[in-house]
């Protein structure tokens, strides 16, 4: 028997307090940040979800496990978990010794803003360390009805000695 449904452009009103879980290991090279990208859009979409600003997410903080935190032999993982109306996104590599920190670049520059795409586009953002050796690079969207964001809050992190 089919039943029809009312479609609602609110992803808000679909939200509720339903918990929604997502996780994947994936091989730290180009190929798996790719991946990782997709695959977030897709379940984005399967949960009636909007992808925007998520899918960015997920490119910068896959394509900075891949860059930053490789180490040969061991996956990253994206975890995607929605509970009420935020989206949480979850990056873990295994290089827990290399903490990310937005950073200005020069105007040329064809690198360098992965996090402050992150920090513009994310409700809130940080790390968080361990289990050892690892670390997660996190980020927070929450769902509005209205479109409108608040302003950018970075969780403040040590920058790295150089």
């Amino acid at each position: 028997m089919n039943q029809e449904t009312r479609e609602t452009a609110d992803p808000t009103a679909q939200l509720g307090t339903r918990i929604r879980n997502f996780s994947l290991l994936l091989s730290p090279t180009p190929r798996g940040a790719r991946l990782a990208r997709l695959l977030a859009t897709e379940q984005l979409r399967t949960w009636g979800l909007p992808s925007h600003p998520a899918e960015h997410i997920v490119a910068e903080l896959a394509a900075n496990a891949v860059t930053h935190g490789r180490v040969p032999g061991r996956d990253f993982r994206l975890t995607l978990n929605v509970v009420g109306v935020t989206l949480r996104i979850e990056v873990t590599d295994t290089r827990g010794d290399r903490l990310p920190y937005a950073q200005e670049t020069a105007p040329d520059g064809e690198s360098g803003r992965g996090l402050l795409l992150v920090d513009a586009l994310a409700d809130r953002w940080g790390v968080a360390h361990g289990p050892a050796p690892c670390k997660t690079v996190w980020a927070e969207v929450e769902f509005r009805a209205t479109g409108s964001r608040p302003a950018s809050r970075r969780c403040p992190t040590d920058r790295p000695d150089a």
